[in-house]
């Protein structure tokens, strides 16, 4: 029998395109359309429907760049649209392309009451009507959002937009409205085009040479063969018949089980501001909610507690249809988080306080507490979140992203990962590589084909949904997923919610394989330092937020002043929001990272005044100057989280030689150079040279940068081919107070300006950087050669440290390039090591090297980026970044010394010193957070962790009375008991181990 498939295939797809497909609908009708474009920002439906409405015909222009117009639209059903298995719709075009949903205009559908049914967008563009004869009204709500992704589906181009910004997004109109029409959508034709859909991509998938694939290209031609091309709608149940016994034929008793999961990763900013984001969401849950009432077997999970508190403040009526929905176990809050944020960047008591948020909100207004994190896209995970989110009480992990990986393959889909403390977390890598499944058979076969754990377990979850934009599941999903349920040739596909799935999974697979420490992204290495005021913002928002609990919390149980539970509350959301890793990586339009500068920019405000305030009541009425300190650590005579009297110690002066300067105290002498370079480093406790032999440090080094993709994501390797060293300065001086060494230099249209000084009881040496940076395409680092072998260096993350290799000797080695830290590194050899720290900076690099045949390190901190897409103008404009060079370090003075950067004191006139809010007998164990508790009893909480990666016994005293003492989760739940003595409590605790406690007064 000569093989005849590829004409077959060629056949039934034709078929499918020009003739089943458009047979879907019957009959359409043009419906009278009446617009109002709104003058500025969104306005609610109450203020919308009262306005004048004119008439708007098919093929006018509408929308200019991220504008509002509402179309209301009436008609009715007309009576002889009656029948068996026929749909009356409304079918709705605002002028949408074939690409992907999310990325273009889109509709809120809304009754003549103000009730929403559901959105219309580019892949579901229907609204249901009643019965023929029946009269109906709607109002839509089109967004004219731009395509600033291009062709998503097709790839992105990643070409420099204005369309980023609504100040330069330009005014024309960038729709046509296409089609507002009634139309009669034939049900037994659209069956038809979901089984040819189904089997044609099935057959697609299956090898030549099975005798499944030649049965189904047979029916599929049996099928074309019997419909009438004159009458489809009348053939088209006898088609169906032709090809139901290959639909019927079930799967293979080995066949790979995939829990497919309804979801909608709505990213909540990116390619769009955070207030159409608020819209996204009420146009995705409304779409499930629709898809709900037509399909009994959906299930749809949705993260991140902000969308559904936004839901629940601007459409309480869709609010409570979900919560409904939620009670019924159909609709499942996933991820615990506020929202899905980055987590390598947030801080720990921010990255805690994630999983905090979100879970409080779930619990109190669903009764619902998710066991599972859902984190599908951030880029990267730390190696602290097992223990994390194990303190949060969550059983599961999720993600995909690592995926995404450009060098190697995770040798995992399912295992147990541990954190840097040695906390394991059950954790699931969906084998389709995607969390935006359409349940086609080409992502059925390849989550198949790729599940590493084949023969020990044979499961595996497929979140499936228009997702990134929003969207959610259509109807044709839905379909899909019931046709390969039980079907010979494909996975075994079952909807249900995830919680069912990470039971199964975990009961079938006892004897997991373990991943130790963090799950680095081999990809979008850029996000460490992109937008760095946004990555600034957020960085100086966790330390004043830390300040204002702590002094509030000192003030409240010293002083009975009240706590301001609210504004910390508001102010943590905003802080919280921001993480979302499309904000901090710094990979949004313009709109998003400017929003987000005023929001940090305010929120400093409103926390600065409340931390002046609590710091004024405690200090008292006098003229004594007080140096408080939020720190855990004692700077000079300033005590930890207290108040000291002349606790503030000074810079050491700087001296003048002709070969340039000096700056100098018993403990290091460094020699500035005419160009403002650090050509000597001395250890004077050591008696040793730091920096690498006829190397410089503070070298300013400017590289190109220009990834081949992703611009505001991606560091590519081949970034350091191109390289300049900044050695010459513009000038070089000594301040007006005689204690710093200022340098100013020029680098194209930017200005670069230094201050180098040195306390006078420290090993370090401070640099202030001030950058007016007006480069493109361009990655500004801060270098400093070391005379150190060290073969691996420290990175302080979340709670702790992480040590990565410094040299490539493996694939993954040379693959982390370019990783993340985020207050401190440390570089050491046996008995000695030197510190890095920073104020606002996360990326680095830190490579072993030779310097003329001797061993050394080279640390280089990622300053500024300046990517075009997709913000044209990120990093342009001022910004300043504070880095220490301590000598002589260990880990324990690393740790210090991020502190120290990141919490200056502060002085306060005032009466008396201020006791510490506790104190703590092991420097190993630092306090992280102190706040009152968030039921508001009253009861604090302190949060501390061991820092030094060893193991730690300590005693705590708060300096408040206390009634008793309890262990607790992060959600401050009691998980144990403590050793109480009459004024403290006894700790034991393991390398980086986290320790919630809760003081009752």
């Amino acid at each position: 029998m000569h093989d005849t498939s590829r004409f077959i295939d060629a056949r039934v797809r034709r078929f499918l395109r020009e003739r089943i497909s458009p047979a879907v609908y019957r009959e359409s009708r043009p419906l009278e359309v009446t617009a109002w474009e709104v003058p500025d920002e969104p306005v609610p439906f109450s203020v919308a429907s009262a306005q004048e409405y004119t008439p708007f015909s098919t093929g006018e222009a509408w929308g200019r760049p991220w504008s509002t117009v509402w179309f209301r639209v009436a008609g009715t059903v007309p009576v002889e649209w009656t029948g068996v298995d026929v749909h009356p719709e409304l079918v709705v075009d605002l002028g949408f392309t074939t690409a992907i949903s999310g990325f273009q205009a889109e509709g809120t559908v809304y009754t003549a009451e103000g009730v929403i049914v559901k959105a219309v967008e580019s892949l579901n563009n229907y609204v249901s009507l009643d019965a023929a004869g029946t009269t109906f009204e709607f109002y839509i709500e089109a967004a004219a959002n731009p395509n600033v992704a291009g062709d998503f589906a097709r790839g992105f181009g990643f070409a420099p937009t204005a369309l980023g910004d609504k100040a330069t997004a330009g005014t024309a109109p960038i729709y046509r409205l296409k089609r507002i029409d009634a139309a009669l959508r034939d049900g037994v034709v659209w069956e038809l085009q979901q089984d040819v859909r189904t089997l044609l991509g099935l057959a697609a998938e299956l090898s030549p040479d099975l005798p499944r694939r030649a049965e189904i290209l047979r029916a599929l031609d049996r099928a074309i063969d019997v419909l009438d091309t004159d009458d489809i709608a009348g053939s088209a149940a006898e088609a169906r018949q032709a090809v139901a016994g290959v639909l019927a034929s079930p799967a293979y008793a080995s066949a790979h089980r995939i829990s497919a999961v309804g979801h909608a990763h709505i990213d909540t900013a990116w390619l769009w501001p955070v207030r159409e984001t608020v819209r996204k969401v009420a146009r995705t849950f409304s779409n499930v909610l629709a898809l709900m009432d037509e399909d009994p077997d959906i299930v749809f999970a949705a993260s991140s507690a902000q969308q559904y508190f936004w839901l629940k403040a601007y459409y309480p009526e869709l609010f409570e249809r979900v919560r409904a929905r939620v009670v019924e176990g159909r609709f499942v809050p996933v991820g615990g988080m506020w929202v899905e944020s980055d987590s390598n960047l947030p801080g720990g008591e921010a990255l805690a306080r994630q999983f905090v948020a979100g879970k409080r909100f779930f619990m109190e207004e669903f009764g619902v507490e998710p066991l599972e994190v859902w984190l599908p896209d951030s880029f990267g995970y730390s190696g602290a979140l097992p223990q994390i989110v194990t303190a949060a009480g969550f059983r599961w992990f999720l993600t995909q992203k690592i995926s995404w990986n450009d060098t190697n393959r995770m040798p995992h889909h399912t295992f147990d990962w541990e954190g840097i403390d040695g906390t394991r977390v059950f954790t699931h890598f969906p084998p389709s590589d995607t969390y935006n499944a359409a349940i086609s058979a080409k992502e059925l076969a390849r989550a198949q084909r790729q599940y590493a754990e084949k023969g020990p377990a044979n499961s595996s979850l497929l979140p499936f949904g228009w997702g990134n934009g929003g969207g959610g599941p259509t109807r044709e999903m839905v379909a899909a997923a019931h046709r390969a349920h039980d079907l010979e040739g494909s996975p075994r596909v079952t909807m249900r919610g995830p919680r069912e799935f990470f039971e199964a999974a975990e009961s079938e697979y006892p004897n997991r394989p373990v991943w130790q420490g963090e799950l680095y992204l081999e990809f979008h290495r850029g996000t460490y330092t992109s937008q760095a005021k946004t990555k600034s913002g957020n960085r100086r928002s966790e330390h004043l937020l830390r300040e204002a609990e702590l002094w509030a919390t000192l003030a409240n149980v010293r002083l009975g002043v009240e706590y301001p539970y609210d504004a910390l509350e508001e102010a943590w959301h905003t802080v919280l929001l921001q993480q979302f890793h499309d904000i901090l990586p710094g990979s949004s339009i313009a709109w998003v990272h400017r929003e987000a500068e005023r929001n940090y920019a305010e929120l400093a405000v409103t926390l600065e005044r409340l931390i002046a305030e609590r710091l004024d009541l405690l200090a008292g009425t006098g003229d004594s100057a007080i140096s408080f300190n939020a720190g855990p650590y004692a700077i000079g005579a300033a005590e930890a989280l207290g108040g000291t009297v002349e606790g503030h110690s000074g810079r050491a002066p700087v001296s003048e030689n002709p070969d340039g300067f000096e700056l100098l105290n018993g403990l290091v002498r460094a020699t500035i150079d005419r160009n403002g370079l650090l050509i000597s480093v001395r250890d004077l406790v050591a008696d040793r040279e730091v920096l690498a032999e006829g190397s410089a440090g503070n070298l300013l080094q400017l590289f190109r940068d220009t990834p081949t993709q992703w611009d505001a994501w991606d560091l590519d390797e081949d970034y350091t081919h191109v390289m300049r060293e900044l050695t010459e300065a513009d000038s070089v001086e000594i301040t007006e107070d005689g204690h710093a060494v200022r340098v100013v230099r020029t680098v194209g249209a930017s200005t670069i300006e230094q201050v180098l000084s040195i306390g006078v009881e420290s090993s370090a040496i401070d640099i202030v950087t001030r950058v007016d940076w007006h480069e493109r395409q361009k990655l500004l680092k801060l270098a400093f050669p070391l005379d150190v072998r060290a073969e691996r260096a420290a990175s302080e993350i979340q709670f702790g440290h992480i040590y990565r290799p410094t040299h490539a000797n493996t694939s993954w080695d040379s693959a982390r390039f370019e990783t993340v830290a985020h207050r401190w590194v440390h570089v050491g050899e046996p008995g000695y090591g030197v510190a890095i720290a920073n104020d606002s900076t996360y990326g680095h690099d830190i490579r072993s090297t030779s310097v003329e045949g001797v061993a050394a390190t080279v640390v280089r901190l990622s300053l500024l980026r300046a990517p075009l897409y997709p913000d044209p103008e990120a990093d342009q404009g001022h910004h300043e970044f504070r880095v220490s060079f301590r000598v002589g370090a260990s880990i324990p003075d690393a740790v210090a010394e991020g502190y120290r950067l990141n919490l200056p004191l502060r002085q306060v006139s005032g009466s008396h010193p201020v006791a510490p809010a506790l104190t703590v007998d092991d420097p190993a164990v630092v306090i992280e957070a102190v706040k009152l508790a968030e039921d508001r009893s009253g009861d604090v909480i302190v949060r501390l962790y061991e820092a030094h990666g060893t193991r730690a016994r300590a005693r705590i005293a708060p300096g408040f009375e206390f009634t008793g003492v309890v262990q607790t989760d992060l959600l401050e739940r009691a998980t144990g008991s403590v050793e109480v003595g009459p004024h403290d409590v006894s700790l034991s605790l393991r390398p980086f181990q986290i320790v919630t406690l809760r003081f009752s007064r």
